[in-house]
């Protein structure tokens, strides 16, 4: 394509939903990915390929806060990370748009509050197909709209499951997806939570928003282009983007370029795209850029009972939100509990010590569930560049609430009826969640990006992935970020596409 409208780096849940909601207006987009499609494959869903030896992994190392290389948790293909996520598409709660105290500080609250992204959460839902039950979460904030499609229905262990926690005094509900379970399990019998999507039984960004987009002869997607640099003038206009491609370097240009390469890249680009008037990178006068990264506090929490075996195939269907607002100490937030996709035997093995006989022991008795909490926002907390690489320094916090989680919730399955309850958390090193870099905010001084995710310093700069979010919350963010690029959509068209 050429001289497009828009440029939209990463073709993720930010990107792709973006060009989804702008396509219908007629104008020029072109979506850069550096990876390329997924194509079925005999890997798709060979746990021992992709647990024990990374076949989707990237091949890159990043650095982490002491100087260490290690490989991240990224993906990169069109899609972006959903093409392997779990596909729980869940609003944050009313309150987390507010400033909120937990064991390890406040949270700063958002520029808008949650009143002011219902609606583009009822239009995400409806994009990305969301299977759910409005009624049975008392920490559910208000609805505009109901679900169209019903939950993705419990397995038998699963609604025994159920039971045992409703039977303690919990109000355990449908975990929101964006999965057609009957499509998924006709390609294979296995859990589609961290295995990757080729037969289109997930709603991902390929899937849907990019499907969308590309439905549309104004919308075209490059793939193998790796976006290197911004280029801005002396105004402060990003005039090009440098990208390489088939070994060469060349520089696109369009009126609008909008940044979705998720939290740790887009940092990294635009602090990679300093210049003799901006040393300290492209939108970051605040000296934000890169700060404030967060990645959830999460432990995997494997209840089993060694005479009760579990059969099921994908398990992921349920949430508790008991604790979500409340129940440490001093009544402070602990967090978020949902089901893991099953683990089975060559899962666990690959990611615990345990020999593999009993690993598999494990497996065939165990529920497994996620145990997740939020992590606090600090400037300390950041990405930076070291001679070119990425260095990425995660600044844990709020950890003695997650700990209080993991406590409070083996007790409770005990009680539940699962005499042996075994803990996990999750490597501090993989951004699972990763989000916060460029944070929203209306003062110039002390954010990236404005309410409607534009760059302060840039007028033709959008930011659209979760490095835009201001707090982590405690649930996944992929919904959040859809919401919010349909937001930002409507900016686009009211402001920069409406002449």
């Amino acid at each position: 394509m050429t001289d497009p409208d828009l440029i939209i780096i990463g073709s993720g849940m930010g990107g792709a939903t973006l060009a989804a909601a702008l396509a219908s207006s007629g104008r020029r987009i072109l979506i850069l990915e550096r990876g390329e499609r997924l194509r079925p494959s005999s890997k798709d869903r060979d746990p021992e390929a992709i647990f024990a030896h990374g076949h989707y992994r990237p091949s890159e190392e990043w650095l982490d806060g002491d100087g260490r290389l290690f490989n991240p948790g990224n993906y990169y293909c069109v899609g972006g990370n959903t093409k392997l996520y779990g596909a729980a598409l869940i609003r944050f709660r009313a309150e987390d748009f507010a400033p909120i105290r937990h064991l390890g500080g406040m949270t700063p609250g958002w520029p808008i509050g949650y009143d002011e992204i219902e609606a583009f959460y009822q239009n995400a839902e409806e994009l990305y197909r969301v299977r759910g039950e409005i009624g049975e979460d008392p920490s559910e904030p208000p609805h505009s709209g109901g679900y169209a499609f019903a939950p993705v229905p419990d397995e038998p262990p699963i609604a025994d499951l159920r039971w045992r926690l409703r039977s303690v005094g919990l109000n355990p509900a449908s975990l929101p997806l964006g999965v057609d379970i009957e499509r998924w399990l006709a390609h294979g019998q296995t859990p589609w939570d961290a295995f990757p999507d080729t037969c289109g039984g997930k709603m991902d960004a390929e899937t849907v928003g990019l499907a969308t987009a590309l439905a549309h002869d104004n919308v075209a997607l490059r793939t193998r282009c790796a976006a290197r640099r911004l280029i801005a003038d002396g105004e402060g206009r990003i005039t090009g983007v440098e990208i390489e491609a088939d070994g060469r370097t060349e520089v696109l240009t369009a009126p609008v370029v909008a940044l979705a390469a998720g939290a740790v890249q887009s940092a990294a680009l635009l602090l990679g795209s300093a210049d003799a008037e901006r040393p300290n990178g492209l939108a970051n006068s605040s000296d934000q850029v890169g700060r404030n990264f967060m990645n959830h506090n999460c432990s995997a929490v494997l209840a089993l009972h060694p005479f009760r075996r579990n059969g099921a195939v994908y398990q992921k269907t349920l949430m508790v939100n008991d604790f979500y607002m409340t129940g440490g100490p001093g009544g402070a937030p602990l967090g978020n509990i949902q089901l893991l996709g099953k683990i089975s035997g060559p899962i666990l093995a690959a990611n615990s010590s345990l020999p593999a006989p009993l690993a598999h022991w494990v497996a065939n008795r165990s529920v497994d569930l996620y145990a997740m909490s939020e992590d606090l926002p600090n400037p300390e907390s950041r990405v930076t560049l070291s001679d070119g690489k990425i260095r990425l320094d995660w600044k844990r916090s709020n950890w003695e609430a997650h700990l209080a989680l993991v406590a409070r919730l083996k007790r409770l399955l005990r009680k539940a009826g699962y005499p042996i309850v075994l803990s996990r958390p999750f490597d501090r090193r993989t951004p699972s969640h990763q989000c916060g870099t460029a944070r929203m905010g209306r003062d110039p001084r002390t954010s990236v990006v404005d309410p409607y995710c534009r760059s302060h310093d840039h007028r033709n700069l959008f930011l659209t992935d979760a490095s835009v979010l201001p707090t982590s919350a405690a649930v996944n963010p992929a919904l959040t970020v859809a919401a919010l690029s349909l937001r930002t959509a409507r900016h686009i068209m009211e402001r920069e596409f409406a002449s």
